[in-house]
Parts: C-alpha cells; structure tokens; sequence
C-alpha cells in the first residue's frame, strides 16, 4: 500500500497496486501511468511528487475505461495531514475522499 494525500495535504487513502482506496475503504479510482480515473471513466486528476495528487484542469474532457469498484474494505485510521502545496497554474485540488 502506497499512501496519498491531496495537494493542499489531506490524507486521502491509498493505492494497492493501480487501484486507489480511500482510508474508509472506498474504491474510487484507478491509475492510468500517472492519471487516476473514476469508475465511470471521468478523469480525476493524476499523481505528482510521488504521493500527491492534483487536478489538471485541461484534461477535465479525458476519459478512459469505467470499472465496476470492488466491494469496501475495512477502513484504516487516516494519516495524519501534511502542510499544502501552492497550487499550480491552470490546476486545482483533488477531490475530497467524502465527495467520491
């Protein structure tokens, strides 16, 4: 399991593999290289620094594959929050865990 937080520094969940989990256990997405997707094959933003996600306005059109989730898992405690990243021009935060 590899942990992800939001570019303003929320913990958010993890990835198992390409699959990406939220701390409650929730599967919301999946990687494409760097893009995540969601299970109707929205983009819904992409990985950066290693284990940060973002939203790059630009590609808001992108589609991929849909996936029907897995089942919810147990959910884990959330990582504690980092301090934020200064947003990058032309991008916004990923969504919030709650709003997937």
């Amino acid at each position: 399991m590899d942990w992800v937080w939001t570019w303003s520094g929320e913990s958010f969940g993890y990835f198992d593999g390409e699959d990406l989990w939220t701390y409650d256990g929730r599967h919301v997405g999946k990687r494409n290289g760097d893009e995540i997707y969601g299970s109707k094959g929205q983009y819904l933003g992409e990985v950066m620094n290693g284990n940060r996600l973002i939203t790059n306005n630009a590609k808001s059109s992108y589609r991929s594959y849909s996936f029907s989730p897995y089942v919810n898992r147990a959910g884990y405690a959330r990582y504690a929050n980092y301090a934020g990243y200064a947003m990058y021009a032309g991008h916004s935060d990923f969504p919030n865990p709650d709003a997937l």
